[in-house]
């Protein structure tokens, strides 16, 4: 059963076995085939791509023919960096200019007029554009001329033009055709206008036989038909050829002056001809042959040049005039010249088109120019926003005057700042445009330095009026309750009394006259923080040595019942301060802590952290009301007890001290609670050295 099985599985086996190599030599002849397909296509995209590089080769030969042919030359203006970019013949890269280098190859006004072509086509306001350009050469002979077609010819990505192409043409040859052709016509046109000059023909005899309108008017024939009737006129008569011998007579110029006054021969003396004075007169005679050479007559072009000689005459009058008055003028200007040299003003322009800046010491010349920018860093910091906002006023054509005065980092002699004031007018063309501005610069540093020190000195008598008025103004508020109790007191000697009252007297007298010295001590010092005559004096101080000589000099009247401490963290603290305000500052608020305490204790305490000095003074004192506490550094504040805070001046004192230095000052109380105060001051250390352990 099972052989017959295998049998039977025999011929589906051996199909299988050949399906598997058919398919095998399927898929190596479709992979023979698709190499073949490949590398046919492989060496057809390389032919493809030499004959493209043939047909590119053989347009830039084209092109290089066509633009040598045309004298033609290409370059790109890149938007974006404002450079100008020259192309071979085959369109590659040449050399790149910047804008100034570039413009030198042309002529000034017509580069500007191209530039003017290329921000409109920039800017969207035209797509092409042509310019004619001039080279800058000093030879005439070597002078270019060119014709440009501007065009866009790649975009950004908003749309707005990236570059530009100019096609440059030299042109030169056919400007200098058309040249000449206009001067040939000018010949021709000069040749055509003889028509208008005198003409008179003669036959072979001599005789007079034509005449044209114009000789008439000029040898006052007022019947042309008659003269030639008469057949009068001959040219051996002609007085401005009798001289000639009419036989051998060839082409010739003459030039002559006839006083018809004087002239013998009676036919240019009639009524008919009507000539008198002297005529100045210039002719041309051309005898007329034929073929064979024989005379058939003479023809005679001339004019009457007698208004032309007194034009001229009085054309020379008028230049001796004009010479005359251009001395006159030369002496002007040489008088305007020593003025400005004189009075040290200079003459100054600015032109708007071209951002310049000029200054002259004289009419004749420019002597400085400057570009925007450079006026502005000759100007001080503080007035540069001044110089560009004239600037800029300027380039919007104002139609107002411009005055302004501007300190320079320019120095005089004197090794002063120079101020400069600017007096400047707008000048206008024919159709009311701003083209320019126009004025005068002066030197005001005399002017200014004279104000400088007139101003120091106003202010240094203000200051001394506002110390008097500050002194009568504390002193009055406040002297006169010692005062008075002194004078009250004395008053009792004189009166009956009992002896054992006198030490009371006395005392009273005593204790009030120290405080009227306090408060008197106080009001001058207060008078001259007032006035700023407060001058400190810093020095490298060691604050840990002085803080608690200063606290036990402001505790000197401290009650036995009070206990003072006094916390000194550090062995050494350097710090450059002044010491004898600063010392001042603890005594007065050590003294203030000693007024408001009766009993408990009073803690001076300090720190030095990130560049600042600050201390405390601690009390467990009566304190300050609500009411009183926002107004304590008022000067003579009382409290709702109307006491006075010592003198009244103390913390008003201290206020200013501080706030001269730089630093702060808080306050915080409570009533029957104390008092503590904190004081900060900027300054630098020196020597930082703290102790291990802060003994109480």
């Amino acid at each position: 059963m099972n052989q017959h099985m295998i049998l039977a599985a025999m011929p589906d086996m051996v199909m299988q076995a050949f399906n598997a190599e058919h398919i095998v030599v399927y898929v190596m002849a479709a992979f023979l085939i698709s190499v073949f397909v490949l590398l046919f296509y492989n060496r057809l995209y390389i032919l493809l791509e030499q004959d493209t590089k043939s047909q590119i080769q053989r347009l830039n030969e084209r092109l290089a023919l066509v633009l040598k042919t045309g004298n033609r030359r290409l370059w790109l203006y890149d938007v974006a960096s404002r450079h100008y970019i020259t192309l071979t013949d085959i369109g590659e890269y040449d050399q790149e200019y910047n804008p100034v280098t570039f413009s030198e190859l042309y002529d000034r006004d017509d580069f500007e007029l191209m530039r003017k072509d290329i921000f409109d086509i920039c800017e969207g306001r035209r797509t092409t554009s042509s310019a004619e350009l001039k080279s800058n050469a000093k030879d005439k002979d070597d002078i270019r001329y060119y014709e440009v077609k501007l065009s866009v010819v790649s975009h950004d990505q908003q749309g707005k033009a990236a570059r530009l192409l100019g096609i440059q043409q030299d042109v030169t040859e056919e400007r200098m055709r058309q040249r000449n052709v206009n001067q040939l016509l000018i010949r021709y046109h000069t040749v055509f206008n003889t028509s208008l000059v005198d003409m008179l023909y003669y036959d072979s005899n001599g005789v007079l036989t034509d005449i044209n309108e114009k000789a008439c008017q000029s040898f006052n024939i007022p019947n042309r038909a008659m003269v030639l009737q008469e057949q009068q006129f001959l040219l051996k008569n002609n007085p401005f050829l009798n001289n000639l011998e009419v036989a051998t007579l060839e082409n010739t110029r003459t030039s002559s002056i006839i006083d018809f006054k004087d002239y013998q021969d009676e036919i240019y003396r009639t009524k008919e001809l009507g000539l008198a004075g002297k005529m100045y007169y210039e002719s041309t005679i051309n005898p007329i042959r034929n073929e064979e050479g024989e005379l058939e007559g003479f023809y005679m072009a001339g004019r009457n040049i007698t208004e032309m000689v007194e034009s001229y005459h009085r054309q020379k009058e008028s230049i001796n005039m004009l010479r005359k008055v251009n001395d006159d003028i030369q002496n002007y200007i040489t008088n305007i010249n020593y003025a400005l040299r004189v009075s040290d003003v200079r003459l100054v322009n600015y032109h708007p088109k071209s951002y310049t800046f000029e200054v002259s010491g004289n009419i004749s010349e420019t002597q400085l120019k400057f570009s925007q920018l450079r006026c502005i860093r000759l100007a001080t910091p503080r007035f540069r926003r001044v110089v560009s906002s004239v600037l800029n006023r300027m380039d919007h054509l104002t139609s107002r005057p411009i005055v302004e005065t501007i300190e320079t980092e320019i120095r005089d002699k004197k090794g002063r700042q120079i101020w400069l004031m600017f007096n400047m007018v707008p000048m206008k063309d024919a159709d009311g445009h701003v083209v320019r501005y126009f004025g005068l610069c002066r030197n005001m540093t005399d002017m200014v330095e004279t104000e400088r020190r007139l101003a120091v000195e106003t202010k240094k008598a203000q200051e001394t009026e506002l110390l008097k008025q500050s002194f009568l103004t504390n002193m009055s508020y406040e002297i006169r309750t010692p005062l008075n109790t002194v004078v009250g007191f004395a008053e009792l000697f004189e009166s009956e009394h009992d002896e054992a009252d006198e030490t009371v007297f006395v005392e009273e007298i005593k204790r009030n006259s120290n405080t009227l010295l306090a408060l008197v001590n106080d009001i001058l010092f207060l008078s001259r923080i007032d006035a700023n005559m407060i001058e400190y004096n810093k020095a490298d101080v060691d604050f840990a040595m002085i803080f608690e000589s200063h606290c036990q000099m402001g505790w000197s009247s401290v009650s036995p019942e009070v206990k003072t401490i006094i916390e000194n963290p550090y062995n050494h603290l350097v710090v450059h301060v002044d010491q004898e305000y600063l010392g001042k500052i603890i005594e007065k608020l050590c003294s203030q802590s000693v007024s408001h305490t009766e009993k408990g204790f009073i803690r001076a305490k300090y720190e030095y952290r990130h560049g600042e000095l600050t201390f405390s003074i601690e009390d467990s004192g009566r304190g300050i009301d609500e009411q009183t506490l926002p107004r304590v550094f008022d000067r003579f504040v009382r409290n709702k007890n109307e006491e006075l805070c010592g003198t009244g001046l103390d913390l008003p004192i201290v206020k200013e001290l501080i706030t001269q230095m730089g630093g702060t000052i808080e306050i915080q109380s409570e009533i029957d609670k104390g008092t503590t105060v904190w004081v900060t001051i900027p300054c630098k250390a020196k020597t930082i050295e703290k102790k291990r352990e802060i003994i109480i």
